[in-house]
């Protein structure tokens, strides 16, 4: 009998030290798939802003956005989340489903997608920073350090980019950053309780009856002009970056860590540049790739660093 029990402890102990860094590399994944969608949220929006105005922009995406998730939901027969969790999801939804998309497509009025990059370049210290407050999660000296040396590599080339000039767009910008900030903190934590891609649908569907009406009295004041580009980056707003980039976003998080989650947005500003000279035409400076290369070793280093 000692003999049989010792032979099934042991691969026990076996799968689970194969598969926890398998885990890991598919939260890591999941995450780098949110960031990329994310990074085509600035361009997407400068494209949405060509047919539709500030306000009727982010309510029609956000009520399209509701539509698809509260499908989901619907057909899965996904029963109503508990009511301890609902503060968690009215701070997801004031931060990433209104107050972001809201603030910074005012501030993208005024502002180029390369001087608003500068918001994304200070998300992950941020969201580390509220993480660290909210679930007391402790990471080490070397992830500090390699995070803000990141942020401020990314911060000096963004700032670069759009000539050190300071725009009226920056309250804006500053204020996208922190309720941002706050609803990933949430999201991430509601996501190892309940799956992520419920988090943000039931996030968007709370929000829903205040979108149909803020859509309905924004296209009946904002002038609507439908073509190619502006209908393509509502849709993107509304489902790529809206719905399914922070599913996989909330699900890297909740596999990985909330800062070493955040941390791969040090990414997403170089990609939002890329895509703004593919597609708005915007040109970068020699410093890309040396700022690049910079945040491939910051982002390394915090994936290693343990917390």
């Amino acid at each position: 009998m000692k003999t049989q029990s010792s032979a099934t402890a042991v691969p026990a102990i076996a799968v689970t030290t194969v598969t926890a860094p398998r885990a890991s590399g598919f939260g890591t994944l999941q995450a780098a798939l949110g960031v990329g969608a994310f990074s085509l949220t600035f361009p997407a929006t400068a494209w949405g802003l060509e047919g539709f105005g500030p306000w009727a922009l982010v309510a029609v995406r956000s009520v399209l956005a509701a539509l698809v998730a509260g499908g989901c939901l619907l057909a899965l027969r996904v029963p109503l989340p508990d009511r301890r969790n609902w503060a968690g999801l009215a701070v997801v939804a004031a931060g990433v489903v209104v107050g972001f998309p809201l603030l910074s497509t005012l501030a993208l009025q005024t502002s180029s997608t390369a001087h608003a990059a500068v918001v994304v370049g200070l998300l992950p210290l941020t969201t580390a920073l509220l993480s660290a407050l909210r679930v007391g999660s402790r990471p080490s000296r070397t992830f500090w350090a390699a995070a803000l040396a990141g942020a401020g590599a990314v911060v000096a080339f963004t700032v670069l980019q759009s000539g050190g000039a300071l725009s009226t767009a920056d309250l804006y910008l500053f204020g996208a950053l922190l309720v941002c900030a706050a609803g990933y903190t949430e999201g991430g934590r509601l996501a190892r309780v309940m799956p992520g891609w419920q988090v943000i649908g039931w996030a968007l569907v709370f929000c829903l009856p205040l979108a149909v009406p803020a859509a309905a009295l924004a296209l009946a004041h904002e002038p609507v002009r439908l073509t190619a580009h502006s209908v393509t980056g509502l849709l993107w707003v509304a489902v790529g970056s809206q719905f399914l980039g922070l599913v996989v976003w909330y699900r890297g998080m909740a596999a990985i860590g909330i800062p070493k989650a955040s941390q791969l947005q040090l990414a997403q500003p170089l990609l939002t540049l890329v895509w703004s000279v593919l597609l708005l035409g915007e040109h970068l400076t020699p410093a890309a790739p040396l700022t690049a290369a910079a945040v491939l070793v910051c982002i390394a280093v915090t994936q290693r660093a343990r917390g």
